[in-house]
């Protein structure tokens, strides 16, 4: 996996502003944006055929755009059928090939559900199956980051010391850091410079500095109730404090990829560049 140079921005899929919509014309309203990452959207499907990943590839290094990719929706590796789990692990391996393939860096994905088991259970199974996922794509010569995400809900599976546990335990398995997920499984914590800072010096104790070189993040706007999270918001409808925590990231001198999920994707991910360009620590 090839290292980061910086702390990149973009955009969860194509840009609204693209004309066009293509993922290839999308790379380009990226970088016509002053933007430098962009995250493949594989939510309803893997929608990228491989001809078509090679000229991503090629489009996106001559624009110096990052490229990550979220994997589908349809994804649980603590389903009760095993058939479901089987499909979860192939809708994983498939999304990282064809990323590795468009010259891509890091996969995201949520990684299932408790099911009212007993955390532990639920931990050893999820283990099990990214076991099985990344002796798969090593064996096929694929070197993408593998990243289970901070998810919203407490029902959801990830939380941030069960990613860290796996990403010590499981090789090529590193957290994705979903800051607003954090503040909505929390009903409103993880809102503050504290809480940053206690949150990467945990990242960085345990899975040592280079994690923190290594991130990839996503930030958005956000609505929760008691359940957790609701729906995605713009930074500036949201009570998430986005300025403060940039400062923090940049505190820790944190690399790699931002990627914006307000329903304003560009908007905010220009937003966040341009405050990021501006802070002084």
């Amino acid at each position: 996996m090839f290292k980061i140079d910086k702390l990149r921005f973009g955009t969860a899929g194509i840009p609204l502003s693209t004309p066009k919509p293509s993922t290839i014309a999308g790379i380009e309203q990226v970088r016509q944006l002053g933007l430098d990452a962009m995250e493949l959207e594989f939510v309803r499907g893997i929608n990228i055929k491989p001809e078509l990943a090679k000229k991503i590839k090629h489009v996106a290094k001559k624009n110096d755009v990052v490229l990550t990719a979220h994997a589908p929706y349809y994804i649980n590796l603590n389903a009760k059928e095993k058939e479901k789990v089987e499909a979860s692990k192939r809708r994983i391996i498939q999304s990282a090939e064809r990323l590795y393939e468009a010259g891509g860096w890091s996969l995201v994905f949520h990684a299932g559900y408790y099911l009212k088991q007993p955390p532990e259970q639920v931990y050893s199974n999820i283990k099990s199956a990214l076991e099985d996922i990344v002796e798969e794509l090593k064996s096929r010569g694929i070197k993408v980051w593998v990243r289970p995400e901070l998810t919203g809900k407490p029902t959801q599976f990830g939380d941030l010391r069960e990613l860290i546990k796996l990403s010590q335990e499981v090789d090529m398995v590193l957290p994705a850091i979903d800051f607003a997920h954090a503040h909505a499984r929390n009903k409103g914590g993880c809102n503050s410079e504290e809480e940053w800072r206690e949150m990467l010096t945990l990242i960085e104790n345990e899975l040592g500095k280079e994690a923190l070189r290594n991130m990839h993040i996503h930030i958005s706007g956000i609505e929760y109730g008691e359940k957790g999270e609701k729906r995605h918001l713009n930074l500036q409808e949201s009570d998430l404090k986005w300025e403060d925590l940039l400062r923090i990231l940049k505190e820790f001198n944190v690399r790699g990829v931002v990627i914006s999920e307000s329903p304003n994707i560009e908007g905010d991910a220009i937003l966040m560049k341009r405050k990021w360009e501006e802070l002084k620590v």
